[in-house]
């Protein structure tokens, strides 16, 4: 199937789901300037003017997690009570547990004496050609798009928006390749009173047209802005939301597999984090390094095991080597058990809250180093 049409969605910071993953995060950030040797697993819920924090932490550290929770929501924009969610009255309740010591034992002292896997499972990193920062065109644009929303927000250029919203774009393909835009979704949240016909207009125009590289207009364009009409309940208000149930946003909106585990209030024991963005830094210096224009690397784990349980990695055909000689190379280059990420990386810093909203790939912040091609031209010399 080489010509066809394909679809990712983003949703903005201000969305439920996204409000949760960000106080999760914010916790272990909190944490983790303190004590980086700190397990954490950080599980927040919000609904209407209530937020629950709950989960595991073990940590030597002194935290007031009802001014990290409020701090973020406010920091997002939710500081209206009109708006049914409101950083400065929502109740917060905390109810975090400790770490299993089971689960303790096996990971700080492994089968291989090295630190072992939080967890069993298999994780996923990709990267292709059709951007320059090595992610599919359909997720990139997505995540453009509510990122542009929030930026119109915040400056008070469209003052009727507000923090909660989704996008969705449709890419034609052609040969496999991108070779135009079929089909722009953008919903937002906003004020009461707002006509729809003005509000669709200024979101086509000053929200997506500026975010379309102009090389994929061709032809007309289906703009579907607020289809069902009026989006003034919005947020928590509108709906529950829960850590960890955006992870297709979260990674390659659907252009690659995933494992299944969510990123966000996990410390980088936990390889559903870590060996995710370990995956995603060899597929990407595989690309960068043009050995392939696809690659997909899979990686798994035992709890308490050091050393992954697997590593494979596809170019979908489109590779300058063999797989297995790709995936050879990568044993070589690049050390993929816990301890061994955590350093390569350098993921034992506060900087998880930003990988929260837009994606935790294809981003320039200098803080994701898993988004670093230093390992490419190395791997292109020993090809």
């Amino acid at each position: 199937m080489s010509d066809f049409l394909f679809t990712s969605e983003s949703v903005s910071e201000g969305h439920p789901d996204k409000v949760a993953d960000q106080i999760s995060d914010a916790v272990l950030d909190a944490i983790l300037k303190q004590d980086k040797t700190c397990r954490v697993a950080a599980e927040t819920l919000v609904k209407d003017n209530l937020v629950v924090l709950a989960g595991e932490i073990t940590a030597h550290a002194r935290v007031n997690y009802d001014e990290v929770a409020r701090n973020t929501i406010k920091r997002i924009g939710y500081i209206d009570p009109a708006i049914g969610f409101d950083a400065s009255t929502c109740t917060v309740l905390v109810a975090y547990g400790q770490q299993s010591p089971d689960i303790a034992r096996g990971v700080d002292k492994s089968i291989d004496l090295d630190q072992g896997a939080g967890d069993q499972g298999l994780m996923f990193g990709y990267a292709c050609d059709e951007t320059p920062s090595l992610m599919p065109l359909p997720i990139f644009l997505s995540h453009r798009l509510v990122e542009r929303q929030a930026e119109l927000r915040r400056s008070g250029r469209l003052p009727w928006l507000r923090p909660d919203a989704k996008s969705q774009v449709t890419i034609r393909y052609l040969n496999g390749r991108p070779e135009s835009i079929d089909t722009v979704v953008l919903s937002t949240q906003h004020a009461p009173g707002i006509e729809h016909k003005k509000l669709a207009e200024s979101v086509v125009e000053e929200v997506i047209k500026p975010v379309l590289p102009k090389s994929m207009v061709k032809g007309k364009i289906s703009y579907l802005v607020n289809p069902t009409g009026a989006f003034e309940i919005g947020g928590p208000k509108g709906d529950c939301g829960v850590t960890g149930r955006k992870i297709i946003v979260d990674t390659y909106g659907g252009a690659a597999p995933h494992g299944g585990g969510a990123f966000s209030g996990k410390d980088p024991s936990k390889v559903d984090r870590s060996a995710a963005y370990a995956a995603r830094y060899v597929a990407k210096n595989i690309v960068a390094a043009g050995l392939a224009s696809k690659c997909l690397v899979q990686v798994s784990y035992a709890i308490g095991v050091a050393r992954p349980t697997s590593v494979m990695v596809t170019t979908q055909g489109t590779g300058k080597m063999s797989d297995d000689a790709l995936s050879a190379l990568v044993t070589k280059h690049f050390d993929l058990r816990p301890r061994g990420i955590i350093q390569m990386l350098d993921l034992l810093r506060p900087i998880y809250e930003k990988t929260a909203a837009y994606g935790h790939f294809g981003r320039e912040e200098a803080e994701f180093t898993w988004e670093a091609t230093d390992k490419a031209l190395a791997l292109k010399q020993a090809a």
